[in-house]
């Protein structure tokens, strides 16, 4: 008898073919690895390791999260081993999975990218790369790179120039009057595909202490409260640009999931909800199985198109 298994969940995102939709947000899920022994890594589509720069950094002082009534501050500045590290303690254990490895690209000036890009260009088992440039550029005042479409081309272009190797892919800032524009730029510097969006800038009040929650004055709110927002901005991206999109922003439920499809979305991404939930990237993946199946549906192409037929 036929079953759920029988679904295929497989998306292209551009040169970059996922066994299924789903995952796992850079900065949520470690490297990947500390995740292993709760998560079958194969199970999913991908995983997006946190952020690599171009020398270690220790990050952000503590406390580093908050929990809000309606999501999660957090402000861990960043912190991570290095990408000459990463490639050779993290990287030749991740290769043993049969899963997409993306590698999430951060640095403060276009040379620490090119930098960070340019040691992975000589390593094995990365599907892609994931240019965060919600970064301040120290070299123009630290204005954003991604608030600037002008800085967005710059450090875009200089990226897909060292990329030889692998596609890669833009994380957008929401932080944007139109981000239509920013995403028809990073596509015309040579984006593959686009991630919507990082988090947004926020703080919250200990009323212990009247001081912030946060070791840091203020930090990024992820979590539902930003999905409504977030659906938004994955479809006013979508109109603007031929290239795949990654939804990212408070996925919890496969009808989540359904929604940023519906939207224009390709992917998601599924961050927060791995705080309270280690394994709930391998659930959405065995639900979205089972809500096809259960529809009479055996390809996620059919669900895309019927589902997003309103969103022309």
């Amino acid at each position: 008898m036929t079953s759920a298994v029988a679904v295929d969940l497989t998306v292209p995102v551009g040169a970059v073919r996922l066994r299924n939709p789903i995952l796992a947000a850079s900065g949520t899920f470690g490297y990947g690895v500390e995740f292993a022994h709760l998560v079958d890594l194969n199970r999913l589509g991908g995983l997006v390791v946190k952020g690599l720069s171009r020398e270690p950094m220790e990050g952000a002082p503590a406390p580093r999260l908050c929990e809000t009534p309606s999501g999660m501050l957090n402000a861990v500045g960043l912190q991570n081993i290095g990408v000459r590290a990463f490639v050779g303690e993290k990287l030749p254990v991740l290769r043993k999975y049969n899963t997409a490895i993306i590698a999430n690209v951060f640095g403060y000036c276009v040379e620490d990218y090119i930098e960070v890009i340019r040691v992975l260009e000589d390593a094995e088992g990365l599907a892609a790369y994931e240019l965060n440039i919600s970064c301040p550029n120290v070299k123009r005042g630290g204005i954003q790179f991604g608030g600037d479409p002008a800085l967005v081309e710059e450090v875009v272009g200089a990226a897909r120039r060292a990329a030889v190797r692998r596609p890669l892919w833009v994380k957008l800032s929401p932080m944007v009057t139109d981000i239509g524009l920013i995403a028809r730029t990073a596509e015309g510097a040579g984006a593959d595909a686009l991630t919507v969006a990082n988090t947004y800038p926020a703080m919250a009040v200990d009323p212990a202490t009247w001081k912030s929650s946060l070791g840091n004055q203020t930090g990024g709110l992820s979590g539902p409260s930003i999905k409504p927002i977030t659906l938004r901005l994955v479809w006013e991206t979508s109109k603007a640009i031929k290239v795949p999109i990654l939804g990212v922003g408070g996925i919890e439920t496969v009808e989540d999931v359904l929604q940023y499809l519906a939207v224009g979305a390709t992917a998601v991404q599924v961050g927060t909800a791995s705080f309270t939930d280690p394994t709930v990237s391998q659930r959405l993946v065995e639900g979205l199985e089972k809500a096809l199946f259960r529809d009479k549906m055996f390809t996620i192409n059919e669900i895309r198109g019927k589902i997003s037929a309103d969103f022309g």
